[in-house]
């Protein structure tokens, strides 16, 4: 039933049970189900700042229940912090949190692992260490931030980034500018909208591996405390009954979660965070399926940037739960809810209280078909990118238009700061992907700008970066290959028109082959020497269409 480390009836485990008992662990606790606490509280991550209190119930839990809580830390960077240089190293840090629980559990031999996680590339982290362990694994996140409230009007923290764009044309002013930074970021808890963190957040609740209403609720709630100690109980009985990680989450699963996403208007980055989750888990999600799966379901709910509402409504409304009562008809009923020891049928059917149909749509009267998101192809992408079909004005699913290119992120927001971005444009951003950032940096900051300065009616951004989750307007990411590997978005150059149809999920750059062929011979990649762990990444890691994997 248990890894018996530490036996005493085994001379060859004193050095073990030696060494625990230094910590304080007694004889008898270490013949109990030992639980490993992946903890990635910090003081620097608001998301992550109400963990460490979490954990103390989350252990309370697993002694109540006859088990042994064995708690361990990892990295947790905040994306809104580290944005601009530091945003390099964001996405390298998900598989490095992979590789270090990895190196910890194997090390340390736990029997169970209960996973405190919340923000942008930990949730994803995390999840890929769960896949590659395979141990009864359970996941709790801190809750959402409380919503800022000001002269009747709620913002959330994708309104102080398209505040950044407001400022820049003079529609709002110094003093309110101060203002929303002061204020706008106004508790702990994650971010309250619908960015990658509460999609990763609320995709745990939707696959059954965390506590339902655990990633909506306020960070506040009392019932944070209800459910840090039903998890740190559950766990125990998973590993009694002997439960892997892979036995419950399942293809079927995952595919279930996938759809979540999409019905909710979800974060391109879980594309690429369920592409190398699966991977972990040793099964296969090219983007295609990946595509066909999301859009077999149509949207029903989007929430900040895209709509009006916060992760607060969305909890008021019914949650999770709501979205998938709602779709069950899409979804695979008898997956398992390892959290609940049951299946979704029974989890939905005992849901009760009414669903908001002006938040949470019902599928006969949707907000979009085929799902939130657009795979597309082309001469500029032959190996995909994606976007956010859901946070796009439908006035410009179709665009053609001259490019302005950029080599860098630096490069495009100095522009639009201090030049004129002319409507009708499409402004290319190169050199960002896994490899050239390296780290395939996210342009959340003119991708808000652009927004905020009130063009994302008329000017259109591609890139072989990311987004932030958060992100709306005619935002094209992910496009692969990327520049520094060879791809065609190298040849593009100032004034070529570029075409982007989401109704036909095509990008086309309207140069003849040979042409492109010709300019890819005389392509100079920009200077960027890079040391460290960014040299190591550079050299390993996949393509976005294969989830920017590194160490798995």
């Amino acid at each position: 039933m248990v890894t018996k480390r530490g036996n005493s009836k085994d001379i060859t485990e004193a050095y073990y049970s030696g060494l625990m008992s230094s910590c304080g662990y007694r004889r008898k606790d270490m013949d109990k189900p030992i639980i490993g606490i992946v903890n990635s509280w910090t003081d620097v991550n608001p998301g992550h700042k109400p963990l460490a209190e979490l954990a103390g119930y989350v252990r309370e839990g697993i002694w109540a229940n006859g088990g042994v809580p064995a708690e361990f830390h990892v990295p947790a960077p905040c994306d809104g912090i580290a944005q601009g240089a530091g945003m390099h190293y964001v996405l390298v840090q998900r598989d490095l949190i992979a590789a270090s629980i990895e190196s910890m559990v194997k090390a340390h031999g736990f029997d169970g692992l209960v996973f405190l996680c919340s923000c942008d590339k930990i949730i994803p982290g995390m999840l890929m260490a769960a896949g590659h362990i395979n141990k009864p694994s359970l996941f709790l996140t801190a809750g959402a931030m409380q919503p800022y409230k000001e002269k009747g009007k709620v913002y959330v923290t994708c309104d102080l980034k398209e505040a950044m764009g407001k400022h820049r044309v003079g529609e709002i002013d110094e003093e309110t500018m101060n203002r929303w930074i002061a204020g706008m970021c106004s508790s702990a808890g994650t971010c309250s909208m619908f960015g990658t963190a509460n999609t990763m957040g609320t995709f745990l609740e939707s696959t059954g591996i965390a506590p339902l209403r655990s990633a909506t609720m306020l960070f506040s709630s009392s019932a944070k405390v209800w459910q840090a100690r039903d998890v740190g109980e559950r766990i125990v009985n998973l590993v009694k009954e002997q439960k892997n990680f892979k036995d419950y989450f399942t293809d079927s699963v995952l595919q279930n979660g996938i759809k979540y996403i999409s019905a909710s208007g979800g974060s391109t980055n879980a594309i690429l965070h369920l592409i190398a989750i699966a991977k972990a888990m040793g099964t296969n999600l090219p983007l295609k399926r990946f595509d066909e799966i999301q859009s077999s379901v149509p949207v029903i709910a989007k929430f900040k940037p895209s709509s009006k509402y916060n992760m607060e409504d969305f909890d008021e409304a019914g949650g999770v739960a709501a979205i998938l009562k709602t779709i069950q008809q899409y979804l695979d009923l008898d997956a398992e809810m390892a959290f609940y020891g049951t299946t979704l049928k029974n989890v939905v059917d005992s849901l009760e209280g009414q669903i908001n149909r002006e938040v949470i749509h019902d599928v006969s009267d949707p907000l979009a078909e085929g799902g939130c998101f657009s795979i597309i192809f082309g001469n500029l992408a032959p190996l995909g990118a994606v976007v956010k079909k859901t946070g796009v004005d439908p006035k410009m699913y179709h665009h053609k238009g001259k490019a302005v290119v950029f080599e860098s992120e630096e490069e495009v927001r100095d522009f639009m700061l201090t030049k004129t971005v002319e409507p009708g444009s499409v402004l290319v951003i190169r050199y960002e992907g896994p490899k050239g950032g390296p780290g395939m940096r996210e342009m959340s900051i003119p991708a808000a700008m652009l927004v905020g300065m009130g063009l994302h009616t008329s000017v259109a951004m591609i890139t072989d970066g990311r987004y932030s989750g958060a992100s709306k307007g005619p935002c094209v990411g992910h496009i692969a290959p990327e520049a520094w590997d060879g791809g065609p978005l190298a040849a593009v150059q100032d004034g070529d028109i570029i075409e982007i149809d989401l109704n036909k999920n095509l990008i086309h750059l309207h140069v003849p082959d040979a042409e492109i062929a010709e300019r890819m011979k005389h392509v100079v990649k920009p200077e960027r020497n890079v040391v460290g762990s960014l040299n190591a990444y550079r050299k390993g890691v996949a393509g976005s269409e294969e989830g920017a994997v590194w160490l798995y």
